[in-house]
């Protein structure tokens, strides 16, 4: 990491904070902030700190960690933090939630170390933690709904290009292969992206992927 990442932890289990803080403090280029025990405080520490990420627990007291991760998303003064979902029970239905309400991915609890140092550090950086098991997810979650437009008023503000290179991003690519993809360069690649994002008030590239789907931009392929 080339930089200090600021980090805060929002969990209702106090050995569980410790242990993530344990990890995370003896790494070189992570600080971890501050702890909170239950959403309510989470959102006011990440007020008063404004920390690169943080590591939310999905069901707290008070206020659960999807509500915290709305109202962190919602607040202008925290454009730039950056939320991970914690939870203990993988691929369940607290993802799609989760990413709608602003996070930028999820981990399990019993991630492996390194595992979550690479998340803190991917996240940091403004990427979408993703995994293909979580678009995979996704995906599942949009077979059975139809496309809803009224949620994706900005649909009809992206130009062709922009409706494109974010069709590609839903379906996984990145900046480089979306250029290799449009004979483009990766520099264009990523105005487009970052263009439509401002457009679709998209946090980061998790949304655009939510955006895709619940927008009917981009449809579920089936039988192949």
């Amino acid at each position: 990491m080339s930089r200090v990442v600021r980090v805060a932890l929002v969990d209702d289990q106090a050995l569980m904070r410790a242990g993530f803080r344990a990890l995370l403090e003896a790494e070189d280029g992570i600080e971890v902030v501050g702890e909170a025990a239950d959403g309510e405080q989470g959102v006011a520490l990440v007020r008063a700190q404004v920390p690169d990420v943080v590591l939310v627990d999905v069901q707290m007291p008070v206020m659960s960690g999807i509500e915290a991760t709305r109202r962190i998303a919602a607040d202008p003064g925290l454009a730039a933090v950056r939320v991970v979902i914690l939870t203990n029970y993988g691929l369940d239905e607290y993802v799609f939630e989760a990413l709608r309400a602003g996070a930028s991915g999820f981990l399990l609890k019993d991630t492996e170390p390194a595992d979550l140092l690479q998340a803190i550090d991917v996240v940091a950086h403004g990427e979408a933690l993703l995994s293909p098991s979580v678009t995979r997810t996704l995906i599942g979650e949009f077979v059975a709904r139809p496309p809803d437009r009224s949620t994706a008023p900005g649909l009809d503000s992206l130009t062709r290009r922009e409706r494109e290179v974010t069709a590609l991003a839903a379906r996984g690519l990145s900046n480089e292969e979306i250029a290799a993809h449009m004979v483009i360069s990766p520099l264009t690649a990523k105005t487009h992206v970052s263009r439509a994002m401002t457009k679709l008030c998209a946090r980061d590239r998790a949304q655009l992927v939510v955006f895709a789907y619940q927008s009917g931009l981009v449809t579920v392929r089936t039988g192949s």
